[in-house]
C-alpha cells in the first residue's frame, strides 16, 4: 500500500521524485489565463513567478484532471514538477470543493506510478482539503499487480514485477499541520478508508477461479481476526438446515457451494445498529438463462456489493466508530449445469415465502432476499443493501451513478445526501407500487421477474418484500459504477472501483454521531 505522511518539509526542501501542484483556469480579470493554485507558492517562486507562463507554453489549460510534467528548476530538491488541472478557479475564497481536490490528487498519483515518493503541494490548509487530497492520492495510486511479473506465484523464480506499474510508494502532504490532532485524525481516516476501498478493488479484480464463495469467506474470516470483528460462516450444510432456498437455489449449479457470511463489529458504547447486506455473486454466467456473448467477461465483478459491505465493516472497526455495524455477505456462484436451477422452478426462501424463478439471471435478488430476512431478524435500526443488481439501472443512470431506493423517503434522502457529500454520484429512485403486480405468480407467492420496463425498480420492489416490518431500508444498485471498463480518470482505476464504500462508512459515522435520528 502507498504510505501517507504529513510532511514538515517545505516544497522547496522536500527530497522526493516529484512535486505535485494545482493549476486552474482563470476567471474575471484573469479569464483565459492559467492560475497557480494555493499551496504551490514555493514552487512558483522557484520558477521566478513564471510557473503559469511555462505551463501555458507547454499547452496546459488547467482543465480538470489534465496532467503536465516539467523539469524542476535549481531551487527545488525534487527533479520533476507535475501540474494537475483543477478546472475553473472557484468564485469564492479560492475554496476548491473536496471532489475536485480528490480527483486532482488521484490523477497526479496515477501519473506517478513507479515513483517512490511525491510531495503534494495542492490546497491543504483546511482539514477537509487535506483529507480530500490524501484520500484521492491513495485511491489514485492503486494498482492491481497480483498476477503480473514477480507478484505472480506462477512466474519464473526470480522474476520481478515491472517497477513502472507499481503504485506510488509514498504521498507526502505539504502545507498541513502535522502536529495538529485534527489533521492527524483526518490522515488516519483517509488511510483506513482508502486501504479498505483498495481491498475491495482487489477482491473485485481477482479472477473467479481464485475468488469463489469459500475463498471469499476465508478472506473475511482472516480480516475479522485481524480487526476484532466476529465472523460467522454458514456453509452448504448450515444453509440447508436453515432453509436458505435463495442462496442454495442460485449456488446449486456450481461446484463451489454458496456461503452466507456474517461480520459483526460492535462498540461497547453504541446506541444504534446498522446492517449492511451485499450481493456476492463471485461469477455470474446467468445460469440456465445464459448471458449472451460479450456479457460474461466482466462478471467476476458481480460480487462488488459484498466487497463494499466487507470493506465498510472493516473500516468502521479500524476507525473505532461508536455504532454497531453488521455485514452480511450473500455469496454464490451462478453457473449452468445439470444441477442448476431452471426457469420455472420454485424456491422456498428463508423467509418462508416461495419464489417462482422465471429467469435464472435475476439471481442477485434471490441471494439478497435470504440475507435481508436474516438481517431483519436482529432488528437493526436500519438496513442498507448494495448490489450490482440490474442492467436497467445502468440504462437509467449511466456508468458513474448508482440508484438509491428505500422504504422510507427521509432515509433515501439521507443516503443520497451522504453519497454526494463523499463524492459518490447517486440518484434517488422511486418504488412505484403499480410495478409490484407484474411479479404476481400463479404458482408461487412471487416471481423473480416483473415488467421489463422499470426493471431496476422492479428488483427493488422484490427486495422490499423481504425486509422486516418497521425497519428503515435502502437499496443501492451500483451496477453502473462498480466496475470501470474505460480509461482511468481521477482516482478511478480501470476495473473494480470500490463504489459505495465511502457512502457506507459516512453513514456509519453519521449514525454514530446521532445525525440520523
Amino acid at each position: 500500500m502507498t504510505a501517507l505522511t504529513l510532511s514538515t518539509s517545505g516544497a522547496a526542501t522536500l527530497r522526493a521524485d516529484a512535486l505535485v501542484v494545482g493549476v486552474a483556469k482563470g476567471a474575471g480579470s484573469k479569464a483565459g489565463n492559467l492560475v497557480v493554485a494555493p499551496g504551490a507558492e514555493a514552487v512558483d517562486k522557484a520558477f521566478d513567478g513564471k510557473l503559469a507562463t511555462v505551463l501555458e507554453t507547454l499547452g496546459a489549460s488547467g482543465a480538470e484532471g489534465e496532467v503536465t510534467k516539467l523539469p524542476a528548476p535549481a531551487g527545488l530538491k525534487a527533479p520533476v514538477v507535475i501540474a494537475v488541472g483543477l478546472g475553473p478557479v472557484p468564485e469564492k475564497d479560492d475554496a476548491y470543493d473536496a471532489e475536485t481536490l480528490r480527483r486532482a490528487a488521484g490523477s497526479a498519483a496515477r501519473a506517478l506510478k513507479g515513483s517512490k515518493k511525491a510531495g503534494f503541494a495542492l490546497p491543504t490548509e483546511s482539514v477537509e482539503d487535506a483529507a480530500a487530497v490524501a484520500e484521492g492520492a491513495l485511491l489514485g495510486a492503486y494498482a492491481f499487480t497480483a498476477y503480473q511479473g514477480g507478484e505472480n506465484k506462477l512466474a519464473p523464480k526470480g522474476a520481478k514485477p515491472d517497477a513502472r506499474k507499481l503504485p506510488l510508494g509514498e504521498v507526502a502532504l505539504l502545507g498541513t499541520k502535522p502536529r495538529d490532532k485534527a489533521f492527524k485524525a483526518a490522515a488516519e481516516r483517509a488511510v483506513a478508508v482508502a486501504e479498505e476501498i483498495n481491498r475491495a478493488r482487489d477482491l473485485i479484480n481477482t479472477p473467479p477461479n481464485d475468488l469463489y464463495p469459500e475463498s471469499f469467506a476465508a478472506v473475511a474470516t482472516a480480516a475479522g481476526k485481524e480487526h476484532g470483528i466476529k465472523v460467522q460462516v454458514l456453509d452448504e450444510k448450515a444453509l440447508v438446515k436453515g432453509g436458505y432456498g435463495g442462496l442454495l437455489g442460485v449456488g446449486q449449479g456450481s461446484t463451489h457451494g454458496p456461503r452466507l457470511v456474517k461480520l459483526a463489529y460492535t462498540h461497547p458504547k453504541a446506541e444504534k445498529t446498522l446492517a449492511l447486506v451485499g450481493k456476492g455473486i463471485t461469477y455470474d454466467s446467468g445460469g440456465i438463462s445464459l448471458k449472451p456473448a460479450g456479457h460474461n467477461e466482466t462478471m467476476k465483478c458481480d460480487m462488488s456489493g459484498a466487497a463494499a459491505v466487507f470493506a465498510a465493516v472493516v473500516a468502521a472497526s479500524r476507525l473505532g466508530l461508536q455504532v454497531n455495524v453488521t455485514g452480511w455477505l450473500a455469496l454464490a456462484e451462478n453457473m449452468p449445469s445439470g444441477n442448476a436451477t431452471r426457469p420455472g422452478d420454485v424456491l422456498h426462501m428463508y423467509s418462508g415465502k416461495t419464489v417462482e424463478v422465471l429467469n435464472t439471471d435475476a439471481e442477485g435478488r434471490l441471494v439478497l432476499a435470504d440475507a435481508l430476512t436474516r438481517a431483519s431478524e436482529e432488528k437493526p435500526d436500519a438496513i442498507v443493501d448494495v448490489a450490482t443488481l440490474t442492467g436497467a439501472m445502468v440504462l437509467a443512470l449511466g456508468n458513474r451513478t448508482f440508484g438509491v431506493m428505500a422504504n422510507d423517503d427521509a432515509f433515501r434522502t439521507s443516503i443520497h445526501e451522504i453519497a454526494e457529500e463523499v463524492g459518490e454520484a447517486s440518484w434517488p429512485m422511486p418504488l412505484p407500487a403499480d410495478l409490484r403486480k407484474g411479479m404476481d405468480s400463479p404458482t408461487a407467492d412471487i416471481a423473480n421477474m416483473g415488467e421489463r420496463m422499470g426493471g431496476g425498480l422492479v428488483a427493488g420492489l422484490f427486495l422490499k418484500e423481504f425486509v422486516g416490518e418497521g425497519i428503515a431500508w435502502a437499496h443501492l444498485d451500483i451496477a453502473g459504477p462498480a466496475y470501470h471498463e474505460g480509461a482511468p480518470y481521477g482516482y478511478t482505476p480501470k476495473g473494480g472501483t470500490g463504489s459505495s464504500v465511502r457512502t457506507l462508512v459516512r453513514l456509519a459515522e453519521r449514525t454514530a454521531a446521532g445525525d440520523l435520528g
